[in-house]
């Protein structure tokens, strides 16, 4: 057949009358039993109607119905080609809609089935928190519809190694840099750089497993990977220390001197895994808030025991660093704000490196309310306190939070006795 015989059914009379058919067969899989109508037709679009069906309709109808099954009649003995090949011909191929949505069915119920293999999604209430949101939210659905059948696999073997990796899996070193936990799974690595599908899905998954809001900032994902003990930069990973004097070249000297000061010193994981240190046993105090260190460092100085500072959550140098002084014999007593988010740090800090609370009792806590001069209101939903599960119902029935500036006098009160 030529394009001449299929450019007549190109001009506008038969524009509405084919897309009409175009929607009908690719909704029905390209069934011919419906009709379809072109409402207040013009005069060309009238006569081109007429033509088709052979029946005649006079001037002003407000609507002409033709019988699918008789248009792709008309159209075989004009073309060749039935309805399907002239609508093929003249736009793109018809699309089997039915067949579409069985295809994509099956391919969301696949992912779905993957990610629900998983042994976390029976150990850990937020992975399936997590699986819930992206089916609720349509993200399994656009993986399947545009083809992506890895990220969602891929984000789940993440989650594993560092969740509670699986027997068949092998071990991973943590803590790891990103670049190599991406090429570990996907071979390639920058799978998990910021803005690609697999570091959003794992994001998504490890704010839910820490409780945190979704992070917006580079900053707040490099947070949350240090978290898992992944390094997006181990220069940015540092900890906050004051008089911790160490044994070895490089960092340990810059401590020993520092601490002979009694002048703050901030350690990167750079420095940590460049510079090996060892640390003589010994009581370490650590902080959340670095007002804390900076009223120690002015008024105790060099006869303050060592202390530690979070900065807020915890990063890996942090961990590094208790890992190593609890590993050499030391004690690690921890202090962090009376409110939600601080006392699940202190919770994971005792859990991580069976750190001592260090007044963080319920008693402490309403010692701390009392002393109080202002107001602030505990926000969020409370969290265990498995060290003193009081302590909980304690805060939430007084409503409050306490933070460390408040407390400061009795913590630095703590800190010159220890150094007596």
């Amino acid at each position: 057949m030529s394009g001449l015989d299929l450019d007549r059914y190109r001009g506008p009379e038969y524009r509405r009358l084919l897309a009409a058919a175009r929607r009908s067969l690719e909704r029905t899989g390209g069934q011919l039993t419906g009709r379809i109508s072109v409402a207040d037709p013009d005069d060309a679009e009238r006569k081109a109607i007429i033509g088709i069906t052979g029946v005649h309709q006079p001037a002003g109808t407000s609507r002409m119905t033709v019988p699918l099954a008789e248009l792709d009649a008309a159209l075989s003995r004009a073309t060749g080609l039935g309805l399907a090949g002239v609508l093929a011909g003249l736009g793109e191929p018809l699309r089997n809609r039915p067949a579409e949505t069985a295809l994509l069915a099956d391919a969301r119920a696949g992912l779905i089935a993957v990610a629900q293999d998983s042994p976390l999604n029976e150990s850990c209430p937020w992975y399936r928190a997590w699986l819930a949101d992206l089916t609720r939210d349509g993200t399994i659905t656009r993986l399947a519809n545009t083809g992506d059948t890895t990220a969602l696999g891929q984000a789940v073997r993440i989650l594993e190694l560092l969740a509670a990796r699986p027997p068949d899996v092998p071990p991973v070193a943590l803590p790891i840099a990103l670049p190599a936990l991406a090429a570990r799974i996907t071979g390639d690595t920058k799978a998990l750089n910021h803005g690609t599908t697999l570091a959003t899905l794992i994001m998504r998954a490890l704010s839910l497993r820490e409780g945190l809001a979704r992070p917006v900032s580079a900053a707040q994902r490099r947070e949350l990977w240090d978290l898992s003990d992944v390094i997006v930069d181990d220069l940015a990973s540092r900890v906050l220390v004051l008089n911790l004097p160490a044994q070895g070249d490089g960092l340990a000297e810059w401590l020993t001197g520092a601490a002979r000061y009694g002048t703050p010193f901030q350690v990167t994981l750079h420095q940590l895994d460049t510079h090996p240190i060892r640390l003589s046993p010994a009581r370490i105090f650590a902080c959340e808030n670095p007002a804390v260190l900076r009223r120690a460092c002015a008024e105790l100085g060099p006869a303050c025991p060592p202390l530690l500072c979070a900065e807020g959550q915890p990063s890996t140098a942090f961990h590094k660093l208790a890992r190593l002084a609890v590993a050499a014999g030391g004690e690690l007593a921890y202090h962090g704000d009376f409110d939600w988010p601080g006392v699940a740090i202190t919770a994971k800090i005792i859990d991580r490196h069976g750190a001592r609370p260090w007044r963080m009792t319920a008693g402490d806590y309403l010692s701390g309310v009392k002393a109080g001069d202002t107001t602030v209101a505990l926000k969020g939903d409370p969290v265990p306190t498995p060290w003193e599960p009081g302590l909980r119902e304690t805060m939430r029935v007084t409503g409050r939070a306490i933070y460390e500036e408040t407390v400061a006098d009795q913590l630095l009160a703590d800190l010159s006795g220890a150094s007596g």
